[in-house]
This record gives structure tokens, C-alpha cells and sequence, in this order.
């Protein structure tokens, strides 16, 4: 029996691709699928999200976006790759026909560029916008609290749409995000960069059935170990977790090495469909839950998938549903992964 198992479905990656477009109210879809897809799998998330009717990738490296082309499937889709390019790499970008972002007056000859202007995110971008090259294709900006902050989103677009008013149609203009697509119609303008929506996860931190949205990934381990405690007795580095009474306990062999952050003490996960809490310190390779008496060695135990959403996880960890995507590790080091195309 396999550590643990990943199962990612391409068929909510589609459907969420779709609930994007419609969002987006005529705009293109461009799918973000760096950091390999938020953990689901760039190359798999990026098949389905191009079925789905995204028309673009988005990355944050050239070797992201090389890896990408590297696949046959993908060899001519559109890739822009978002983050700062070293000079270095600019020959094999040109080779492989990528986009790139100019966050400065300098943009790189002879491959086509998108202009970045900061409306406020207060990063990479121009404070105004000149006029552009002849390789410049778009235009873009970023939101920095659409999920959070109406007046300043707002505030944004206004300051995109009056700086890139008098472009030539022929640039495209892309502004929104995931939060900014299915909240704000004005941000679409002619593409909208989606990610975390994408792949079924909450930008709002909250449940995603509520914009339609479908989780892509399920993670699933087993009872490794099961004992009980007895009364002063503890589990785990720190004995943070100590019995006041006979507890029965299951040790799962996950941790934060697989991307169960230490922070997530105190969160459910499902234990033959019933919740549990997660006890005591999250190891690198294990973790302990509280049972209700004494259940099989091997049983199932879903730590997320069939309503144990990355979200709550979130909550618990006092981080962010992006963050925990990102950090599991899905390699065959690991677990055993398995991509449905359903």
C-alpha cells in the first residue's frame, strides 16, 4: 500500500475553465499554471484547461515555460511567462516562441512582449505607460486585493482603463485574476489570468460550490498504526498532545514533507467517512488522528477530497488555500499520483 495517493480530475479542470469564461463575459481565458499547476500538474492542467477553452498559458519561468513546450500536446499553444527573464534566457524564450513581461522601459528585441504597468500592487510594473514597441503585443497590470478590498479594486481597473484607453485594439489588454474574474465584470477587458479558480479552490476562502467551482484534487493516506493511549500519555514531538483519558489513536504516514504543514494541527481530515481531528505535532513523515475506539490498520483516510476542502486546512494553518496547494509534493518520491480524465 502506497505513502498516500493524489488523484487529480481533468474533467473539473475543464468545468472550471468553463464557470472562468463565463465569468470573464467574452474575454479570453488565460490559464496560470505555474509552480506546476499549484501542485496539480502543469502539463495535465494545462491540456485540460486549453479543452476547457483557455487560450494561453501563464508561468512564472522560462523553464516552466519550457517544460510545457517540451510536451507535444502543447508545442504550439500560447505560454507568457509572467516573472523577471535573465539575459541569459532570453535565447532559448526566442527558440521556443514564448511571450514575455516587460516590467520596465526595457523590453528584449525581437520577441514579443506584454507591457506591465503597477496600478497598485506596488511590484513589478511602470508608473506610466509609454508608448509601445513593435513587439509588444498586451498590456496587463495586477490586482492586488480583489478578493478583499472592493474601493481599491475598483480604483484599479479605473486606472487600467484610462491608461491603456488610447492603445490600438490590436494589443491585448488583461488585467483580472481568479478573485477579480468572478467578482469585478469590469476587470475582464479582453483576457483574464486565472489560477487558484482554475483548479476548484476558493480565492475568497471559502467553500468554491459557491461560484460554481469544482476541487480538481483529492489526497487520500491510510491508518498506518493504531494504539491507545492511556491516561498522561502523549503523542508526537513536544507532547503537545496528552490523554487525559483511554484514547485510541491513528498514526498516518503523511507530514510536511509531503506538504501536511505543521500548522495544520487541529484540522479534520476523514477517517472511513467520519471526521477526525488531527492531534498532536505534524511530523515530517507522520501524523496522529483521534478515533472514536479502536479501527483497522489500513483503513482509508481522506486528508482532502469528499467535502475536506484545501481551504478549511487553510484556516487552520492561518495561511492561504494557494499555499497549501503549492507545498504538496505529489512526486513519485512521495505518493503514487493518478490523473482521471473524467
Amino acid at each position: 500500500m502506497e505513502r498516500s495517493r493524489f488523484t487529480i480530475d481533468l474533467g473539473a479542470i475543464r468545468r472550471n475553465a468553463a464557470t472562468l469564461l463565463r465569468a470573464a463575459g467574452g474575454g479570453e481565458l488565460w490559464a496560470v499554471v505555474k509552480a506546476n499547476g499549484y501542485g496539480h500538474g502543469a502539463v495535465d492542467v494545462s491540456r485540460a484547461a486549453l479543452a476547457g477553452g483557455a487560450t494561453a498559458l501563464c508561468v512564472a519561468t522560462v523553464p516552466e515555460a519550457l517544460e510545457l513546450r517540451g510536451s507535444h500536446a502543447l508545442d504550439a499553444a500560447r505560454i507568457l511567462v509572467m516573472g523577471p527573464v535573465a539575459e541569459n534566457e532570453l535565447g532559448s524564450a526566442r527558440a521556443a516562441g514564448l511571450e514575455l513581461v516587460a516590467a520596465s522601459a526595457q523590453v528584449p528585441d525581437s520577441i514579443s512582449c506584454h507591457l506591465k504597468i503597477d496600478t497598485g500592487m506596488g511590484r513589478w510594473g511602470l508608473s506610466e505607460l509609454e508608448a509601445p514597441g513593435r513587439n509588444v503585443v498586451g498590456v496587463m497590470s495586477h490586482l492586488a486585493s480583489a478578493d478583499s478590498d472592493a474601493d481599491f479594486t475598483r480604483r484599479q481597473i479605473d486606472r487600467f482603463r484610462e491608461a491603456t484607453a488610447e492603445l490600438d485594439d490590436s494589443l491585448v489588454r488583461h488585467l483580472a485574476n481568479s478573485a477579480g474574474t468572478l467578482r469585478y465584470p469590469g476587470a475582464a477587458f479582453d483576457a483574464v489570468r486565472c489560477g487558484i479558480a482554475l483548479y476548484g479552490i476558493s480565492p475568497f476562502d471559502a467553500d468554491p460550490s459557491l461560484d460554481g467551482l469544482e476541487p480538481a484534487l483529492r489526497w487520500e493516506s491510510h491508518l498506518a498504526l493504531v494504539k491507545q493511549l492511556a491516561p498522561g500519555e502523549s503523542t508526537g514531538y513536544g507532547r503537545r498532545f496528552v490523554a487525559d483519558e483511554p484514547t485510541w489513536i491513528g498514526v498516518v504516514p503523511v507530514g510536511y514533507a509531503d506538504g501536511f504543514r505543521r500548522g495544520m494541527t487541529g484540522t479534520e481530515v476523514l477517517v472511513d467517512g467520519k471526521r477526525r481531528r488531527v492531534v498532536g505535532t505534524v511530523s515530517m513523515d507522520a501524523i496522529a488522528v483521534e478515533l472514536d475506539g479502536e479501527i483497522a490498520v489500513g483503513t482509508r483516510v481522506t486528508l482532502i477530497g469528499d467535502g475536506v476542502l484545501i481551504e478549511e486546512h487553510a484556516r487552520v494553518a492561518e495561511t492561504i488555500g494557494y499555499e497549501i496547494a503549492t507545498g504538496l509534493e505529489t512526486g513519485p518520491g512521495r505518493a503514487r499520483r493518478i490523473v482521471l480524465d473524467g
